[in-house]
C-alpha cells in the first residue's frame, strides 16, 4: 500500500512560492494540493491582506480536514497517482466544490474590498495634500527682501578648521543688505504719516551708494521719488544704477561732517526745503535713524539665529552706519551667551581705535597724511570717523576689533573668486579677512558668521579694476601659490 503524502510539506512549498512569509507560519494542514495551489494563486492575485488570506486558508483547511476525517471513518479508499486525491462520492465531491467555491469567493471578495478601500484612501490622501498646498506669492519687489541663505565658505572653512558662514545679502533684489534698511525707514515714515504715496513725496538721503540704490528701488515701487546726494569719488556704476532707477543723483565733493556741504548734511537740507503741495520731503537719515537698527534686530538677527539653530560662536561685521552690526549683535547676544562679536574695520576708519582704546582716531587723520577723501581706503560702504547713534546702541557688546588693510581686502576678493567662484564687493572682502582672523584667534571647531553685503558687480570701476588700483598705487596681485593664510596677517 502506498504511503500517504505529507500535506504539510506540500503546503509549505506552495506558500513559499506564492505567498508572503507570514503565510508560511501555518502549522500542519492536511489539504488537497490542487485546491491549495489554486487558493494560493487566488490569494496572491487578489492582493488581500495576509491576515485575511490566512483566515480564508485556515477556514478552508479545517473544513477539508473534517471531510477527510469523515471519509477515513467510513474507510474510503485513498487513491494516489501523480499526487494524492481522495476518492469521493458524488455528494462528497459536491461538498468539496462548495467549500472550494466559497473559500475562493471569500478571498476574491476580500481582495476587492481591500482594493476599493485603498483606492478611496489614496484619493482622500491626494485631496488632503492638495488642500494643504497654499499659494506662495510675495507682494511686490519689497516682498523679495530678506530671508537670504547662509552659505558655508568652503575655502576659508577648510583653511582654518572653523565653519565660516556668509549670509548672502547680495541676493536681495537691490543687491545688498541695505534693502532691509531702506524698506524699514520708508515703512516707518508711512506709519508715522510723514509719507503718502503717489502725491510726489520724495525720499532724500546722503549715501556712498548702496543705501541710495535700495531707497531708489523701493521708493519707485511704493509711489515715491528719490533724491540721492553722494560723494563724487564712488564707483561709476553706482551712479548709473541710481539714474536707471529714476533717482535724482547729486554728486558733491567729499568733505568733513562738520561742513554744511558734506553729502549727509546737504541731503538733510534738501529735504527740509522741499515743499510741493501735498508732497513732502523725507530725510531718511540712515546713520541716526533707529529704523536702521530695528530692521536688523527684527529680521536679520532672527534669520541668523534660526539658520544656525543658535549654534554660533562668533559674529564678524564691518560698520558704516552701525545699524547692521548693532541690530544683529543685540539680538544674538540676548540668546547666545557664548557669542563673541568682532568689528572688521578698514584702514583709515576710526572705529577700530574706538573699540580697542575708546578713542575715535585713525593715523590717517594726521594733518597732511590723508591720501583719499572721507576714509583713507579703497573699500566702500564701511568705515567712519564719527560715532553714530546706531553704532553706539551695540558698541558695548563688541568684544574685539580687527583692522583690515587694502592689500588684505583686495587679495581676499581675488582669492574667493579663485577658490569658491564667489564674486563679492569690498566690504564683504573686509568681513571675510576679519572672519579668518577670528578663526585663527578662537582656534579650530568654531562657528563664525559674517555678511556678504554686496557683489563685485557694483565695484567694477574701482575695487575690481586693476587699472584703477595701479593708478592709486594700491595694486596687489594674488600669486597662484598664495593661500589665505599667507596674506591674512
Amino acid at each position: 500500500m502506498v504511503e500517504p503524502v505529507n500535506y504539510h510539506n506540500l503546503l509549505e512549498h506552495i506558500l513559499y512560492l506564492h505567498c508572503d512569509v507570514k503565510l508560511r507560519t501555518i502549522s500542519t494542514i492536511s489539504i488537497n494540493l490542487d485546491v491549495l495551489h489554486w487558493l494560493a494563486l487566488a490569494t496572491r492575485w487578489s492582493n488581500v491582506d495576509n491576515d485575511v488570506a490566512i483566515v480564508a486558508i485556515v477556514t478552508f483547511s479545517n473544513a477539508w480536514h473534517a471531510l477527510e476525517y469523515k471519509i477515513k471513518k467510513k474507510k474510503r479508499t485513498t487513491l494516489i497517482k501523480n499526487y494524492p486525491k481522495f476518492a469521493m462520492t458524488t455528494s462528497n465531491k459536491a461538498l468539496v466544490v462548495g467549500l472550494l467555491t466559497g473559500s475562493a469567493l471569500t478571498v476574491l471578495a476580500s481582495g476587492l474590498f481591500y482594493y476599493l478601500s485603498n483606492k478611496e484612501t489614496h484619493v482622500d490622501d491626494r485631496d488632503e495634500q492638495q488642500n494643504e498646498i497654499k499659494p506662495d506669492i510675495v507682494e511686490g519687489v519689497d516682498g523679495l527682501i530678506g530671508n537670504t541663505p547662509l552659505m558655508k565658505i568652503r575655502s576659508l572653512s577648510e583653511a582654518t578648521g572653523c565653519l565660516i558662514l556668509g549670509k548672502a545679502e547680495f541676493l536681495n533684489p537691490g543687491g545688498s543688505s541695505k534693502d532691509r534698511v531702506a524698506l524699514n525707514m520708508i515703512k516707518t515714515a508711512e506709519e508715522s504719516g510723514i509719507l503718502k504715496p503717489h502725491v510726489g513725496s520724495t525720499v532724500f538721503e546722503g549715501t556712498v551708494g548702496s543705501t541710495g540704490i535700495s531707497i531708489a528701488m523701493i521708493a519707485r515701487a511704493k509711489g515715491y521719488k528719490a533724491w540721492i546726494v553722494m560723494p563724487d569719488d564712488q564707483a561709476q556704476e553706482k551712479y548709473q544704477l541710481l539714474e536707471k532707477l529714476g533717482a535724482t543723483v547729486e554728486k558733491v565733493r567729499p568733505v568733513s561732517i562738520i561742513d554744511k556741504k558734506q553729502f549727509v548734511n546737504l541731503a538733510r537740507e534738501r529735504a527740509g526745503n522741499f515743499h510741493e503741495g501735498e508732497a513732502k520731503g523725507y530725510f531718511a537719515d540712515q546713520f541716526e535713524n533707529e529704523a536702521n537698527f530695528n530692521a536688523h534686530y527684527t529680521f536679520t538677527g532672527p534669520e541668523i539665529y534660526r539658520q544656525t539653530a543658535g549654534d554660533i560662536d562668533a559674529l564678524v561685521l564691518g560698520a558704516g552706519t552701525g545699524g547692521t552690526l548693532s541690530g544683529i549683535t543685540c539680538y544674538l547676544k540676548e540668546r547666545v551667551q557664548k557669542l563673541k562679536v568682532f568689528l572688521a574695520d578698514p584702514q583709515g576708519s576710526g572705529l577700530y581705535n574706538k573699540v580697542k582704546y575708546n578713542v575715535m582716531y585713525s593715523p590717517t587723520e594726521q594733518e597732511g597724511s590723508r591720501k583719499r577723501h572721507q576714509v583713507d581706503t579703497v573699500v566702500e560702504g564701511i568705515g567712519i570717523n564719527r560715532l553714530t547713534k546706531n553704532f553706539d546702541k551695540g558698541r558695548r557688546f563688541i568684544d574685539d576689533a580687527f583692522r583690515v588693510t587694502d592689500e588684505e581686502a583686495v587679495k581676499m576678493s581675488r582669492y574667493l573668486v579663485r577658490e569658491d567662484g564667489l564674486f563679492v564687493g569690498s566690504s564683504s572682502s573686509v568681513n571675510c579677512v576679519a572672519a579668518v582672523r577670528a578663526a585663527k584667534k578662537l582656534g579650530p571647531g568654531h562657528v563664525i558668521v559674517t555678511l556678504l553685503n554686496d557683489s563685485g558687480q557694483r565695484h567694477l570701476t574701482k575695487f575690481w579694476s586693476d587699472e584703477y588700483l595701479k593708478e592709486q598705487n594700491i595694486f596687489f596681485e594674488l600669486k597662484p601659490e598664495e593661500t589665505v593664510l599667507d596674506f591674512v596677517k
